[in-house]
């Protein structure tokens, strides 16, 4: 397992144009509510993903045209998504705007200048090693999984073996180990066969079903960001469904940054979805 810590790198902020600071503006305006801001968390928490507008008023103890009235000013700069159910009026969180909101804070208070390194926090039980052909079918297991939440990949066929490793870059693609299992893997593969882009690369984490919530993410992500940067990659990027909060924050808490949310990017099982593009930079190189 790769545990030697590499430097926090201090990174260039971008520059904020005044076309995103009309945006961003309209977003913070918007939420210079209370009500909208209670409303907002009520959807967030709330465990069905979705409420009917007179649910929600009644949540926030307020009448059902005041909601209306709040929802549509939020559904207007898409922090909320409102679908017609038969007559009811559904109004659920724009997945979207869970990473665009913090992105937008980060930019305008500079935080995008200094990037972590990569979490800390490694479960002592979770090692990790080079991947090795012994471990492609439960890797193939794994990543199965994945296409079937229909959070994870736009795939929908599991590859073979020999497709997918000859996919990866070389000693870049490892698995996570408990107890002599492998619950999860991580890999690079090169983004283009231009020389001049040999050291980007798109990334792919996988962590078994039955291991998540045991730091086996984290100490991947450890991994892979540790052995990307000594093996003199200089850009690593990966695309997240933003309704995979759980891995948008892993990966920002391994360097990554929010680039921006690629709107109907691809279609999944007929459906327009979005990506959030996250790129992490090693400015050693």
């Amino acid at each position: 397992m790769t545990t030697a810590p590499v430097e926090t790198v201090s990174q260039a902020a971008p520059s904020l144009t005044k076309a995103d600071a009309e945006s961003y503006a309209e977003w913070f305006s918007v939420l210079a509510d209370p009500t909208r801001v209670r409303l907002l968390h009520t959807l967030s928490t709330s465990p069905t993903g979705a409420l009917r507008v007179g649910d929600l008023a009644t949540a926030l103890g307020i009448s059902q045209s005041t909601c209306s009235h709040h929802v549509e000013v939020l559904n207007k700069v898409g922090f909320v998504v409102v679908d017609k159910v038969g007559t009811a009026s559904m109004v659920s969180v724009n997945a979207a705007c869970c990473t665009g909101l913090p992105h937008a804070a980060d930019v305008v208070m500079g935080a995008l200048s200094a990037q972590p390194c990569c979490p800390t926090d490694l479960p002592s039980d979770v090692t990790t090693r080079l991947v090795e052909d012994r471990d492609m079918e439960t890797v193939l297991d794994i990543y199965s999984s994945g296409i079937a939440t229909r959070n994870a990949t736009f795939e929908t066929v599991v590859p073979t073996s020999d497709h997918m490793r000859s996919g990866w870059l070389p000693d870049l693609a490892w698995v996570a180990e408990i107890e002599g299992q492998v619950v999860g893997w991580t890999a690079v593969t090169p983004i283009s066969a231009r020389s001049c882009y040999s050291g980007v690369g798109e990334t792919s984490v996988y962590v078994a079903e039955s291991a998540r919530g045991q730091g086996v993410g984290k100490t991947l992500l450890h991994t892979q960001v540790n052995g990307a940067d000594g093996a003199g990659m200089w850009t690593l990027q990966t695309s997240i469904f933003p309704e995979n909060r759980a891995s948008l924050a892993l990966h920002h808490s391994a360097g990554y940054r929010t680039l921006a949310v690629r709107s109907r990017i691809a279609q999944l099982d007929g459906q327009w979805r979005d990506t959030v593009l996250l790129e992490r930079r090693n400015d050693l190189n």
